[in-house]
């Protein structure tokens, strides 16, 4: 996928420290907010005294979903904090989930990948606080209003999660199956945050409860039709076995001995009975998504439907240990995959239908909840509300303000089409600031006509050294042409120059060749200059650079754009190093080498 991947290292150590100083930034940013939340929370009810709080008549279902899920959210924000995340997460983990879907999956994925790659420490960095912020708002917003808006930013996380980052769970590419995480782990974080949004009063009888279990059913047994669907690779064992094969590639990930000894073995296993281990997860789906659905609809005794639902949940741990490999401890996990929350969801629906609070008469009020108002925002409203506020809605308004420091961030990322020149810093080193007099020389423009340094006074520089037949020079001479498009009406005041570095394609035609092939032709400030071989070599020795020849014919030589201020003294060396070239990498160095030519303007 374009942009995907820049061939930068998981653990490049630029990238790296720029992520944990953002974490660290951020960090203080969340412990002020919730230093100043404390410090109203404690002087407004010094001043007016401690309010009393009505018990709390949440359904159990509903709070286990809520906590639960609370939880796994915040394992997703310090699983998202891995310093490899940074530039793994798009290229190890988005790009390989997308690339067996359908084209059209895609283009959809590679936008919020894009995204990523452009903006890789402020999007890793939001995602670490919009999932621990959003976790500790569903644990702490119990009731009201409040608990619902955190469920529905759960559902709307987990929609932009599911589509960009899981690839709409893989379900439009070939071997989907329910063993291995279909429809996607964040889909059932949606499908909770739903649930949570609901109002108490539909949790006051077992309808729920039974639609979710009948649902749950209904998707196992259809899961159950697709494991065993001939042709698909699931009923064969050896190499050439799905099943095995996924398994097996679970297993080579980087993970604790033990844990790595089980699933290979397992692996093993289903390579030598692949037919028995397929004919046992094709019975136990179908058996139990039965169950479920025909208990759930029918109104089996409660006895017979706690046995399915620990049975099915049995069925998942299993499964998580042996085929999904727990989700978390190998490769770079991102979440616990999807059978943990397939357990939660089951032992809701188990609860909601055994255990569903019946509203007396004395807990309507609470059960319905309070209705947001405007005027609760205003500022005797808001001191009241303080005053009558318990330490979980604190933590709640806290943890908003958390997600609302990764959203921010991940925001101005979104709306900025521009890399992050960071990511220049890291394929080639950070910029030199120097203060020297640039050496002075007399070439000729790719139109014929002599150009000076002195004859440029006035004017900020971008100095560079290009070879006309170089492919790769072709990429330098674009960033070059992007920086000059970024630098808007300041371009007037800034040539982009490259002079050649090959004597042997030195003439006229290989510029104006070079010029048409990098699309330079018409870029008003562009440059590229010539002479003959005394004047090219008496610039590449002034200017220090270095051009070994090839055996291939063309040269080598370390490339660098030089940052000439309007007095001619060079300010900056930025280095470059174009291959692998992408969209995120062209971008970076071009946006770096326009804020160099901005500060140069002053």
């Amino acid at each position: 996928m374009p942009g995907m991947n820049s061939g930068l290292h998981v653990t490049d150590p630029t990238l790296v420290a720029a992520f944990r100083s953002a974490l660290l930034h951020q960090l203080s940013i969340v412990a002020a907010i919730f230093a100043l939340l404390l410090l109203a929370y404690w002087s407004v009810r010094a001043r007016r005294g401690a309010a009393d709080h009505p018990p709390s008549f949440e359904p159990k279902a509903r709070r286990l979903l809520r906590i639960a899920f609370g939880v796994l959210w915040i394992i997703d924000g310090i699983l998202q904090a891995q310093p490899r995340m940074v530039v793994g997460l798009p290229s190890l983990v988005i790009a390989p989930s997308a690339a067996a879907s359908p084209r059209w999956v895609q283009d959809v994925v590679n936008t919020g990948g894009t995204v990523w790659s452009y903006h890789p420490v402020q999007s890793a960095a939001a995602a670490v606080w919009i999932q621990a912020g959003l976790g500790l708002w569903l644990i702490a917003a119990e009731t009201g209003w409040w608990s619902r808006l955190a469920g529905l930013t759960s559902l709307a996380w987990g929609l932009v999660v599911w589509v960009f980052g899981e690839s709409f769970g893989a379900i439009f590419a070939p071997g989907l199956s329910w063993l291995t995480g279909a429809p996607g782990a964040v889909l059932l974080y949606m499908l909770a945050g739903a649930l949570i949004v609901l109002p108490f009063r539909a949790w006051s009888g077992p309808r729920l409860g039974r639609l979710l279990l009948a649902g749950t059913g209904a998707f196992w047994a259809g899961m159950a039709v697709l494991q065993a669907w001939p042709g698909r690779g699931f009923w064969q064992g050896g190499s050439s076995g799905t099943l095995a094969g996924m398994v097996r590639i679970m297993s080579q990930n980087d993970q604790p001995h033990a844990q790595a000894a089980m699933v290979s073995g397992f692996a093993s296993f289903t390579a030598a009975h692949g037919f028995a281990v397929n004919l046992v997860a094709v019975m136990m789906l179908g058996l139990l998504g039965l169950a479920l659905l025909g208990l759930a609809l029918l109104g089996g005794q409660p006895g017979l439907l706690r046995v399915v639902v620990v049975a099915a949940a049995v069925f998942c741990l299993a499964d998580w240990a042996l085929v999904q490999d727990f989700g978390v401890p190998g490769g770079l996990g991102t979440d616990p995959n999807s059978m943990a929350p397939w357990v939660l969801l089951l032992w809701a629906g188990y609860l909601a239908v055994v255990q569903a609070p019946q509203m007396a008469e004395r807990a309507v009020a609470p059960l319905t909840g309070t209705r947001f108002s405007l005027a609760a925002l205003r500022p005797a409203a808001l001191r009241q509300s303080m005053a009558a506020a318990s330490a979980r809605s604190v933590t709640a308004l806290g943890a908003f303000g958390v997600v609302l420091v990764g959203a921010a961030p991940m925001a101005a990322a979104s709306a900025d089409q521009n890399a992050d020149p960071i990511i220049a810093r890291a394929v080639a080193g950070a910029s030199v600031p120097v203060n020297r007099p640039a050496p002075g020389f007399q070439l000729t423009s790719q139109s014929g006509q002599p150009v000076s340094l002195a004859s440029l006074r006035g004017k900020v520089l971008l100095l560079t050294f290009l070879d006309p037949v170089c492919s790769d020079c072709q990429t330098i001479a674009a960033e070059l042409k992007t920086a000059g498009a970024l630098l808007g009406a300041s371009a007037r005041d800034v040539e982009l120059i490259a002079i050649v570095s090959d004597a042997t394609h030195a003439g006229p035609v290989f510029i104006r060749a070079f010029d048409r092939v990098a699309g330079m032709s018409a870029v008003p400030n562009w440059l590229f200059l010539t002479g003959s071989a005394t004047e090219l070599h008496q610039v590449w020795n002034q200017y220090e650079i270095v051009v070994p020849k090839l055996i291939t014919g063309m040269n080598a030589f370390s490339v660098v754009t030089f940052v000439i201020d309007q007095s001619g003294r060079i300010r900056q060396e930025i280095k470059d190093n174009p291959g692998p070239s992408t969209p995120s990498t062209r971008s970076s160095f071009a946006v770096l080498m326009s804020s160099a030519a901005r500060q140069a303007l002053g």
